[in-house]
């Protein structure tokens, strides 16, 4: 075999194998929520992968190569959402009576909705969504 194929086999396998955000996400949300909160989280993952494959397939991130102002737009979007969801675990950290030297899995798990009854599957399934879908 050629070095340059052993070199990129190596490097292929090697990203591959590393976990990404959602992988992360889907963890995080697994333990906070148990098999029905990991469930529906990989569930928002594959449906944003579907949004993805959709939008490439009909010429949209064609288009938002193309267009400066559209490209701009969508980050925009997508960089108030998180500045949303920030605020959203700031508030509930401090509601919660955290001193803010150090977010334990308590005040983790009190900023995430949940039902009375457990895990709030839409929670974590459009949490899975929107990872996915934004634009890096």
């Amino acid at each position: 075999m050629p070095a340059e194929l052993i070199g990129f086999l190596s490097v292929a396998v090697l990203v591959i194998v590393t976990p990404g955000p959602d992988t992360a996400l889907t963890i995080r949300n697994t333990l906070l929520g148990g098999r029905t909160g990991g469930i529906a989280t990989a569930f928002g993952v594959v449906g944003g992968q579907a949004v993805w494959a959709l939008a490439t397939s009909l010429g949209v991130v064609a288009l938002l190569l193309a267009s400066e102002p559209a490209f701009a737009a969508v980050r925009l979007a997508g960089a108030a959402y998180l500045v949303y969801l920030g605020v959203q675990t700031l508030v509930a950290a401090w509601r919660s009576g955290s001193n803010g030297s150090r977010i334990s899995a308590n005040t983790m798990a009190a900023s995430t909705p949940r039902r009375s009854t457990g895990w709030r599957v839409t929670s974590a399934a459009s949490s899975g969504l929107w990872q996915r879908s934004r634009i890096e």
